[in-house]
């Protein structure tokens, strides 16, 4: 977060009598070794960071809340695979205050590569990413931005502030053991950390120009010699250019030499978090196993940052998130309702014949692409044409195979369900081949396909064939029920290219795994465990960004009327907690990606084990064994991994 003191100020008034007094600021804990000491006018520059605040750390499915009490701190020990993100949480809260202005004061948090003994590195910036969690209606949710390698924010008195720490393990990255450390330190409010030292400008300009360097000489790879020897030239002159300016003037002038007794003072005062990472060799395919589809709602786009459809602005702005997303695991999709639920479901914003359109449905990382049935925006093609022209350009393509159309969201009756079987017939008259997705938890309820509700859900495949190919299914009409899941696809025909898949909405509510705010750590992960053990060959969420209508980036954030808090958003517009226009993610999210890649490491086991062993792996770990009997803490997630990564390491 950008603010001219480079920390995060949470202005709020000091927290007195909560828990009984002294309890509110975990003095309870016989944490008050080293305070007595403490009198009058504190200065952390002399003091051990250990005597002022409790640092801890915490798994990524934990919520620490604002009154967590300290733990021990202990070393963190991580397992990741390779194109893998593993997460952990960092914990601080003050013991005593050292600020002021109501701040209980001021931490410094420096990273640092992590390394292994044969050289290899995972570097800050790159690999390593920090963000703080920032309480979303009073639940921890969303991850603000913080600067790196070093950055500072502002405790509170008698409140736990969380740092969320991130490792993205590129795909040919060395297995081996990776250490490194955190080091938190307490400063003064008016102590300048290195992210300071330049403007914001100046950091731009600079970025800027090393970034202008780097492109000249990333691609040189069979360029011809003279053309090398150019690049080489011009980078050369930049970053001598760079060298000379104002913002190293004083460091030139030194011929290059460094003060480090700052920098040791502060490091033998810090508390060190020491963090041990172990890469083994697998790696997690860069197409995932599991097409999981998300909506993202463009008319939210449009208003939020206003956009106005279809301009250049529109398009980038879309872009955007798509790039963004890809990242999770998961595969965008745009999307706009009609009456009766009917939706416009679009992966690429351009037209079919458009070479982002390949771009696009080529890239490996996206799993399945939603065709949109009606023109996305409006032309000179008639919209009677439109559908046959797309698909006659779409089947040519290898690509093909990823699409589906997404018709209607939920239908209800029989006028809804026949609309669907109607514009399904019209696709498959250009395309026999093409796949329709429809979404339903429920039959028509006009014209009962069966005595029991359930029955008439179970029925629904009859009703809607040959019309629909993906029969998605919302996960509440199971309930705890997990027997019934083979009457469901009992139905199906996937000889004929039929799959089910399911979905989460406004239910299941808790105990049962969904990603509402408030819920447990487990139970946001557990979602994709039970798409796994169920054997759904798919998943659909209904929207990632749905939060209520603003016409400004920064506006504050409020959660749909008459949804659960949370249903429906993952995601937070950078705005709202930085300068950044990258959007921020919420916990829920990240716990929506570690689900993902537990699949590949299920995946990997089943392929070498079978199936039935990989759900006893499951079950003997304690990590799921239904949607009511689920891992409450992280311990059997560490036991699924590690054995694992016991069975299948060569």
């Amino acid at each position: 977060m950008e603010n001219s003191g480079n920390h995060q100020d949470v202005v709020v008034p000091p927290v007195e009598g909560v828990a009984g007094g002294g309890t509110a600021y975990g003095w309870n804990d016989g944490g008050t070794h080293g305070l007595n000491a403490l009198k009058g006018s504190i200065d952390p520059a002399g003091i051990p960071t250990r005597h002022l605040a409790h640092v801890w750390f915490m798994p990524s499915t934990a919520n620490v809340g604002t009154q967590d009490m300290p733990r021990h701190l202990e070393p963190i020990n991580l397992l990741a695979a390779r194109n893998e993100r593993e997460s952990v949480q960092i914990a601080i809260r003050p013991k005593i205050s050292w600020g002021r202005s109501g701040v209980a004061g001021i931490v410094q948090v420096q990273c640092n590569d992590l390394c292994s003994t044969c050289g290899d590195r995972l570097v800050v910036g790159k690999s390593l990413l920090l963000r703080r969690v920032v309480p979303i209606l009073g639940v921890p949710d969303a991850l603000a931005p913080l600067d790196l390698p070093v950055s500072q924010i502002s405790l509170v008195p008698g409140e736990t502030a969380a740092l969320w720490v991130s490792i993205d393990v590129p795909s040919d990255q060395p297995p081996g053991q990776y250490e490194g450390e955190i080091l938190i330190t307490a400063v003064n409010e008016d102590a300048e950390s290195s992210a300071q030292s330049l403007k914001k400008a100046e950091r731009h300009q600079l970025y800027r120009e090393l970034k202008g360097c780097l492109d000249l000489m990333e691609p040189i790879d069979g360029k011809p010699l003279d053309e090398v020897v150019e690049r080489v030239k011009s980078a050369t002159t930049a970053l001598r250019r760079i060298l000379l300016s104002p913002s190293f003037s004083e460091i030139s002038s030194d011929n290059g030499s460094i003060d480090l007794t700052d920098e040791d003072t502060i490091s033998s005062l810090s508390v060190r978090v020491k963090l041990n990472l172990t890469v083994w060799e697998f790696i997690l395919p860069r197409t995932p196993s599991l097409p999981a589809v998300f909506g993202i709602s463009d008319t939210v786009i449009e208003d939020r940052f206003g956009v106005q459809h279809g301009t250049a602005e529109w398009y980038e702005a879309l872009d955007m998130h798509f790039n963004w997303l890809l990242q999770y695991r998961i595969s965008p999709y745009f999307c706009r309702w009609a009456d009766g639920m009917r939706v416009l479901a679009y992966t690429c914003p351009w037209p079919v014949d458009h070479p982002k359109s390949d771009e696009y449905f080529s890239d490996p990382r996206l799993v399945a692409y939603a065709v949109p049935y009606s023109p996305v925006v409006s032309g000179n093609d008639a919209a009677k044409d439109y559908l046959q022209k797309q698909i006659e350009i779409l089947r040519t393509k290898t690509h093909w195979k990823k699409a589906y159309f997404y018709l209607w969201d939920e239908p209800l009756n029989l006028e809804q369900y026949d609309n669907v079987c109607n514009m399904a017939s019209r696709i498959h008259a250009y395309a026999p081949d093409a796949r329709v997705l429809t979404t339903y938890y429920c039959g028509p309820n006009d014209a009962p396909l069966a005595p029991t509700p359930f029955e008439a859900f179970v029925k629904v495949p009859n009703f809607l064939r040959p019309h629909n190919q993906i029969y998605c299914t919302s996960e509440w009409v199971l309930g705890n029920r997990v027997d019934l899941v083979k009457d469901i696809i009992g139905e199906l025909q996937p000889e004929n290219g039929e799959e089910w898949w399911t979905y989460v909405c406004m239910g299941p509510s808790d105990p049962h795994p969904n990603w509402h705010l408030g819920m447990r750590g487990t139970q946001h992960r557990a979602v994709m465990w039970r798409v796994w053990k169920e054997g759904g060959t798919g998943f659909l969420y209904w929207g990632a960004n749905c939060y209520e209508k603003a016409t400004t980036p920064s506006a504050e954030i409020r959660f749909r009327h008459g949804l659960p808090p949370g249903d429906g958003v993952l995601y937070y517009p950078g705005e709202v907690f930085s300068s950044s226009r990258l959007p921020v993610a919420s916990l829920r999210l990240e716990r929506l990606l570690s689900g993902m890649q537990d699949i590949e490491y299920l995946k990997l086991y089943a392929s070498r084990y079978g199936r039935d062993e990989g759900i006893a792996l499951l079950e003997r770990t304690g990590l799921y064994n239904g949607p009511e009997r689920y891992a409450l803490d992280h311990i059997p997630i560490d036991a699924m991994r590690g054995e694992i990564f016991n069975a299948c390491r060569s």
